[in-house]
């Protein structure tokens, strides 16, 4: 049976012609997941020279990853889409060549082209100013990433705001993550607040990778997930350096908040602020479900950070939120080491904030549940990633699950 795939392919010239270049990426067209992304600068050229190489990269990628896949190549040219189909003649000598280029990739009946708005073709189109703002005019850029994980490459696509996007952002999240510049390890910066972040254990939502944010339907801790919370407790109390347990409110971080608080004899207090965020609507479904269901929402969703799910949270708003709980914990444990038990999106935002980084940056991160990641939080206002995504304590168990 052979494997489906789609490809979305952008290009673009600053000026026409201009300093060009092209972005593709390649998804299984079951799972959403993407596989692989290529951008690359083609020197000075037009638009549509630029739009029939994104084509091109695209299906060589998708010909690596199956030579026989059936494969929808989405573009949002009209002309390299009419002509590819056949129902345009190509007068132009050079794109001539560059369709049988094209025709050439892979045998024709496994290959199909579809014209799509600009506005649903944001992930190409990210990866061509990529390149562009990369290109002096004169040196090749070349860009290619593999993704090898479902999750942190179904995250990656929360990566597609356009550099205008990003640089309009407003000011407060820059200010969230100003600090002065010290080398940390290097400089005597006080005793920090230490917050030992742990994901909760799975749940049947985690395992079989369904969105499950605030609102939604408070599911237990699978029978796994019991397991992973007894390992991570015996971790607890072997530093022995945590003096309290906050926890999210949510059931599942709570089985597991006191599933360690048992066996190291801590108190728990619940902070609503580390709640995962809320999918609304999308809540109890998988990718695939939202995608076929949602197609216009979740392209919104993905494309930037402040906007929400239908009835839902953007990472934004998350964000705030998160940053909010963690300033409310400094106050409360100064100088103290604190296990906060939390969810995906909570613990990798707080992570882009010790980090400085930015805010779509939590999409290139996994979490295994019950994993650990110790961040810590320096009186003079700077802030030190020191672990992320432990997990030896949990060899032997399962990791998997969102």
């Amino acid at each position: 049976m052979s494997r489906d795939l789609i490809v979305e392919a952008d290009g673009g010239s600053r000026g026409n012609p201009g300093p060009a270049a092209f972005g593709s990426l390649v998804r299984d067209a079951v799972t959403g997941q993407v596989l692989v992304e290529v951008a690359e600068s083609v020197g000075i050229a037009t638009n549509n020279v630029a739009e029939y190489g994104g084509a091109i990269a695209g299906l060589q990628a998708a010909l690596e990853i199956d030579a026989d896949a059936c494969v929808e190549v989405r573009l949002d040219s009209k002309l390299v889409v009419e002509q590819m189909s056949g129902r345009w003649q190509i007068k132009h000598p050079d794109m001539r060549d560059l369709a049988k280029v094209a025709r050439g990739v892979m045998p024709t009946g496994q290959v199909t082209y579809t014209w799509v708005p600009r506005e649903n073709n944001r992930a190409a189109d990210a990866l061509v100013n990529e390149a562009l703002d990369l290109f002096d005019g004169s040196t090749p850029i070349r860009i290619r990433r593999q993704f090898t994980s479902e999750l942190n490459a179904l995250a990656r696509e929360d990566l597609l705001g356009s550099v205008q996007e990003l640089q309009a952002r407003d000011v407060a999240e820059e200010a969230l993550r100003s600090k002065p510049n010290v080398m940390i390890g290097w400089a005597e910066l006080g005793t920090p607040v230490t917050t030992l972040m742990a994901r909760h254990g799975a749940s049947t939502y985690s395992l079989e990778k369904r969105f499950s944010g605030s609102g939604g339907v408070d599911i237990p801790l699978a029978p796994i997930g019991i397991e992973q919370a007894q390992a991570l407790a015996h971790e607890v109390k072997r530093r022995g350096n945590v003096s309290h347990i906050v926890s999210s409110p949510i059931l599942r971080t709570l089985q597991t908040a006191h599933i360690v608080a048992e066996a190291t004899g801590l108190d728990v207090s619940e902070n609503s602020d580390f709640a995962e965020c809320s999918f609304g609507e999308w809540d109890g479904h998988t990718f695939a479900d939202v995608r076929e269901r949602w197609p216009n929402e979740l392209g919104e969703w993905l494309a930037n950070v402040n906007v929400a799910p239908p009835g839902g949270e953007s990472l934004s708003q998350c964000r705030d939120r998160v940053n909010r709980g963690r300033m409310r914990v400094m106050e409360q444990f100064p100088a103290q080491t604190i296990l906060i038990v939390s969810h995906v999106s909570p613990i990798k935002l707080m992570t882009g904030l010790a980090t400085g980084a930015p805010l779509e940056s939590a999409f290139r991160m996994e979490l295994p549940p019950c994993s650990l990641t110790s961040l810590a939080w320096f009186p003079d206002g700077n802030s030190s990633m020191f672990s992320f995504a432990e997990a030896s304590h949990l060899q032997g168990l399962r990791t998997d699950g969102a």
